[in-house]
């Protein structure tokens, strides 16, 4: 709520599945205009059926392989698979601004793992576009290692909320020095040796109007 009335401008939300399987929380940022890709558990229930029984459904035809952004190795692939949604809540006139869509991303080595999203986006938001801000929350992951790892952000023994947030503010201003002073070494060409962090992260009718690949074939296999 803060950071919609500062003045930082931004359009798009992404979260993981404590806040996506929220439904308060999507209608908000819905209500506030804002688009989103959230990350829901595999039990989430999408217009009654479980989100993972319907990416179960997905014609092979619907998997496509896209980047959500660069990581330390180059480009981070996986397959996706998404669906439009019926339920459009945001109209201009009789004519729908926005449209909320189920979205699926598969591990190209392990098939078997699957990530789930809700997402609500302007109509002309395409598949790419949905994986690439799904991606985004992992620089977010990347900030807290990097912030626990040169700061202490986790090291601290408070059992009070005041001496919490003190604690987290001055690492999180700390943090920001410190990227802020990297970002001015970069530019002046200073480079310095890194230290790689590692961090964790029945058959029913279709609700779904799936988005397939023009570039698959129609007899594709996937697996």
């Amino acid at each position: 709520l803060r950071a919609l009335h500062s003045p930082l401008a931004f359009s798009w939300v992404t979260a993981d599945s404590a806040y996506g399987q929220d439904s308060r929380f999507r209608r908000f940022l819905e209500d506030a205009g804002l688009s989103y890709v959230v990350a829901v558990p595999k039990s989430q229930q999408v217009h009654g059926p479980r989100i993972d029984h319907l990416i179960g459904q997905a014609p092979p035809e619907a998997w496509q392989r896209l980047s959500c952004g660069n990581g330390a190795k180059g480009p981070r692939l996986y397959d996706w698979a998404a669906a439009r949604l019926p339920a459009v809540w945001e109209f201009d006139g009789d004519e729908p601004t926005r449209q909320r869509w189920m979205l699926a991303r598969r591990s190209i080595a392990r098939p078997d793992e699957v990530a789930y999203y809700l997402a609500s986006a302007p109509l002309d938001a395409t598949v790419a576009d949905l994986a690439r801000i799904a991606g985004c929350r992992w620089k977010i992951e990347e900030c807290f290692q990097s912030a626990k790892n040169e700061c202490g952000l986790d090291q601290y023994e408070v059992r009070r909320y005041v001496g919490w947030y003190r604690h987290i503010t001055l690492v999180m201003l700390a943090h920001i020095f410190l990227a802020a002073m990297a970002v001015q070494e970069r530019e002046k060409g200073v480079t310095r040796p890194t230290h790689p962090t590692s961090w964790t992260s029945p058959r029913q009718k279709s609700v779904a109007c799936w988005q397939l690949n023009p570039a698959a074939p129609h007899d594709a296999i996937t697996q």
